[in-house]
This record gives C-alpha cells, structure tokens and sequence, in this order.
C-alpha cells in the first residue's frame, strides 16, 4: 500500500510541474504577442538582387522601348512632351524616383537641337513641381550622369534624376544589402505621377 501511495505522491508531483511548465508556455506566448507584431515586416526584393549582381542584362535601350510605345505602366512612363518624357526609375531610392530625358536616343546634351534642348528642360521644371505636389518632400536630389565613370547606369541616353528627400529616409540597408527600401510600390507611384501631370495640364 504504500509503495502505491509514493506513485500516486509522485504523479501528482509530475502533474504540478506540468502545469507550471504550461502556466509558464503560456506566459510565453503571452509575452510573443505583444512581440512579434512588431517584427512581421519582411522585405523580399529577389529582382533587385539580380538588377545590383548585373544578372539580368537588358536588350536594347529601355529608354527608347518607352518612346516608342503609349504611355503605360508596362513602360512605366507617366508623361510625355514632342520631344521628351517622365518614366519611373524601376529600382527607385526613395518613393516618386523619377527620370526626365528626351525621347531620341543621344548620350550628351550637347548632341541635342535646341528645340529637343529647351523641351527637356522645360519638362525638368514641370517634373520638379508634380514632385513636390504629389509628395510634399523636404528637399529632392535632381541631377544628371553623365557617361557611365560619372555613374549613368544607362550611359548611351541620358536622364535626370529627381529623388524625393525626407528627413531621416536614410536606413542601413544600403550599406549592408545594396538594397533601399521602399514604402510605396512602383503601381502606386504610377497612378499617382500620372493623376498628378493630368491635373497640371488641367490647370494650364
């Protein structure tokens, strides 16, 4: 009999530590909710990591593809003057990257006539003002590559760039990924830009 009193003793020393165990998974999980919640934002950007390795080589002049075709979101272009065009920077640094350049083929302004010269320059103006409308920015890098030791990843058409700039957009993962992060995605800055151009030539 008492050899059976020490089990019963025993099992029942085996079921207290079992709830604690499970007192203290709970507690756990508890404690996880108020976690984990912060930390589910994941960032999978396996295009990019091609684009930054050159894998994927692009055929031809993607400037010139957009030219030729309508305004679209498969060009990503969101404007276009008689001799020059707006279109999305397909791996933006920041929300609104946009690159302004003339629609001919030409890697030196230079090389373009003073109507093709005038025109772009224009559209420059006008692209700075959609800008800052359709983003409120603190301030925008505006400039231009030229040739590609200068830093032009498309070296044989030239364009300006216009980053949107807010205080404190910078973040590590330029420096340890190659990556940037980005809030909005290329569709929502499309239908924003071009909503933004049709207003302006609404207004004029």
């Amino acid at each position: 009999m008492k050899k059976k009193a020490v089990k019963k003793k025993s099992a029942g020393a085996g079921n207290k530590s079992a709830d604690a165990g499970n007192k203290s998974a709970d507690a756990s999980l508890q404690l996880n909710e108020k976690i984990w919640p912060l930390e589910k934002d994941v960032l999978f950007r396996p295009d990019r990591f091609k684009y930054v390795r050159k894998i994927v080589q692009p055929k031809g002049c993607v400037f010139c593809e957009a030219a030729k075709s309508p305004m679209s979101f498969e060009t990503l272009c969101v404007y276009q003057t008689k001799h020059s065009m707006v279109v999305l920077n397909k791996f933006p640094y920041n929300s609104g990257h946009i690159l302004v350049l003339p629609k001919r083929h030409c890697a030196d302004p230079l090389d373009l006539s003073n109507e093709e010269y005038f025109d772009l320059h224009d559209l420059l103006r006008v692209a700075l003002l959609v800008v800052r409308e359709a983003y409120q920015p603190g301030g925008v890098n505006m400039g231009l590559n030229l040739g590609a030791v200068a830093g032009a990843g498309i070296p044989d058409h030239i364009h300006y760039h216009l980053i949107p700039r807010w205080s404190g957009d910078l973040n590590f993962f330029p420096l340890v990924a190659e990556t940037k992060v980005v809030i909005e995605s290329l569709e929502m800055s499309f239908e924003r830009l071009v909503q933004c151009f049709n207003d302006l030539n609404e207004e004029k």
